[in-house]
């Protein structure tokens, strides 16, 4: 097979992949649209039980009672649909790893949907409660809550975001040290800079006031030990590299 051949077969099979990752998202998207309603309701049910009494939220714009649940519903069904694109891409890389490689991808592809998963809940169950109850109290005297329903979903999906992909932490420490890139002995030295750190991403990545920013940070430096126990014993099982990878996939 010759080179310019051997490309579009490649090319061929990437447009294939994506195409079966976006197909995977609309399947979802349409079996969760019905409901799309219910589910911003339950989205906006952190804020909704700490509104003061006689107050709601509102549509400042035309269309925003069909376009919030509609771009929820969306970003729903891409996080769902999640676990298959990541076996898209897994099946699309598998033939260019080694042996020793192939048992490493696996189980982080699975662990790091799991812990996206666990980051989002958590700012769900956990964060959102106290600091909705927190920013509703602080209300100054005579200033009705009322809150945008096209605002408070773009402020959740980037918490989501936020939560989701830092705790992905102990996935990126698991990777520099399989890659020789860091150890676990040289993380633990860095551990009062990973400390301040962490509340300074907090910071940055949550509201203004102290609880969330605390509620992000903790995690991330509980995460950040995991890590480093995790990626120490990566780092030791680590093998020699297997011969050519397309020489393994001949043999199976």
């Amino acid at each position: 097979m010759t080179d310019a051949s051997s490309l579009i077969s490649h090319l061929v099979e990437l447009r294939n992949r994506i195409l079966r990752a976006l197909l995977s998202v609309l399947v979802v998207f349409l079996c969760l649209v019905y409901f799309a309603e219910d589910l911003y309701h339950y989205l906006a049910k952190p804020l909704l039980e700490v509104l003061p009494e006689n107050s709601s939220m509102i549509a400042t714009d035309v269309a925003s009672p069909f376009f919030a649940p509609f771009k929820l519903t969306l970003v729903l069904s891409f996080f769902l649909a999640i676990p298959y694109v990541l076996y898209q891409v897994w099946a699309f890389v598998a033939p260019g790893l080694y042996k020793n490689e192939k048992k490493l991808v696996v189980p982080l592809l699975v662990s790091s949907t799991l812990l996206f998963y666990a980051g989002m809940a958590f700012a769900y169950f956990v964060v959102f409660p106290l600091a909705f109850a927190f920013f509703t109290s602080v209300a100054p005297s005579g200033v009705t809550v009322s809150t945008d329903i096209s605002s408070y979903l773009d402020f959740v999906l980037k918490l989501f975001f936020a939560f989701g992909v830092s705790f992905e932490i102990p996935i990126a420490i698991i990777l520099l040290c399989w890659t020789g890139v860091t150890d676990a002995q040289t993380l633990r030295t860095k551990r009062p800079f990973v400390i301040v750190g962490a509340f300074v991403v907090g910071m940055l990545l949550t509201p203004p006031d102290v609880i969330s920013q605390t509620l992000l940070a903790l995690p991330m430096w509980v995460l950040f030990e995991i890590g480093v126990v995790a990626g120490s014993m990566y780092a030791n099982k680590k093998e020699p590299e297997d011969d050519d990878p397309s020489a393994t996939d001949s043999t199976q």
